[in-house]
């Protein structure tokens, strides 16, 4: 063989060895896909593309991040989930009331008026007690894993069509759109008003009609959705903090190196920022909207947060009937210790 025949056959070996090197590299290449349930307005897409962002340069490429807003891929949190339980979505997001469905426990966090204020729950959120939630929720459903817990629109507040509410006493007959959830609807109940469960999409025509007279919803959700067309006072109660569960495949979780799974918790970390972080910069101009529309805001006095507080105080026995005091205990301690750590910032 002559040397410019043997430059050739090296050069053909070397190109032979690349490709296959490549194709290599190609199989061990992963897709995450993440289901959303919210559009691109939302903050949890801006959250999502943070973490494809921080996952495809981080990984460089080995793993890629495909985002389906809009309910794309699953029509609901429940279908959402269980498809990532099964593995055929790595990613998800619920809120608190739509992952009860399937852990009921998880309620806890739904109850009103257990954190003070977004320093309280974020702490909380950033502490011992979601890695007691994702242990806790792997030992009932094996294939779903917590990854963060972030925020979907601020904070709840209590929002209605023609009477201010001032007081417990002012939800007495008012006929309040919530969600499905049994605790959600209990709170409505024991302040003397009347729960009435209306899906997302009819909630707009519902309080047109008077079929509802107000609802529970953060700011950033009454003015996307045009609710202030019909909604004229808003009480900033701030009964629940909108938690929003990220979750990812447990079998997608074992299958990474441990390289790969640092990152993926990373990203999961920086989501859990941006979705904290916009919702208090959206809800500057959510509120603004909402009064140059005619709406009025009421912020209640330290004395009638209390007598809110008091009014529902019988929740928290109503849950540990149904679910038992582990996670109210497991809550509560958490709660305690934030609220010692941030009040000892000032000493």
């Amino acid at each position: 063989m002559d040397k410019t025949t043997l430059t050739k056959t090296r050069n053909l070996m070397g190109a032979g060895l690349a490709a296959l090197l490549m194709l290599g590299g190609m199989a061990e290449a992963q897709t995450m896909r993440v289901a959303l349930l919210s559009g691109e307005e939302d903050e949890d897409y801006d959250g999502a593309l943070v973490l494809k962002n921080y996952v495809e340069s981080r990984t460089d490429g080995e793993i890629t991040v495909e985002i389906f807003p809009g309910g794309q891929f699953c029509g609901s949190y429940r279908e959402c989930l269980e498809a990532v339980s099964n593995g055929t979505l790595q990613g998800a997001i619920s809120t608190i009331g739509g992952f009860g469905n399937l852990f009921p426990q998880a309620q806890v966090l739904d109850l009103p008026y257990m954190f003070a204020n977004d320093r309280v729950a974020e702490c909380v959120f950033d502490g011992p007690f979601t890695a007691q939630l994702r242990d806790g929720v792997l030992e009932e459903i094996p294939g779903l894993r917590l990854m963060a817990i972030g925020n979907t629109g601020g904070w709840r507040n209590i929002a209605t069509t023609d009477k201010q509410v001032t007081s417990p006493e002012d939800v007495q007959g008012l006929k309040l759109r919530t969600i499905p959830a049994d605790i959600q609807q209990e709170m409505v109940r024991q302040m003397g008003g009347n729960p009435t469960p209306i899906a997302w999409p009819e909630v707009y025509t519902s309080l047109g009609t008077g079929v509802v007279e107000g609802t529970k919803n953060g700011i950033t959700d009454i003015v996307n959705m045009n609710f202030h067309d019909h909604l004229k006072h808003v009480t900033l109660d701030g009964h629940a903090y909108m938690g929003a569960l990220w979750w990812m495949s447990e079998d997608f979780w074992d299958g990474l190196d441990d390289a790969q799974k640092r990152v993926v918790y990373d990203g999961f970390q920086h989501l859990k920022t941006v979705t904290r972080a916009l919702p208090m910069r959206q809800e500057i101009d959510a509120y603004k909207q909402f009064e140059e529309a005619g709406g009025e805001i009421y912020v209640p006095t330290p004395e009638e947060k209390e007598a809110f507080r008091n009014a529902t105080s019988g929740m928290q026995d109503w849950y540990t009937e149904q679910y038992g005091p582990e996670w109210l205990e497991k809550l509560q301690s958490a709660i305690t210790t934030c609220e010692e750590t941030i009040a000892a910032e000032l000493q």
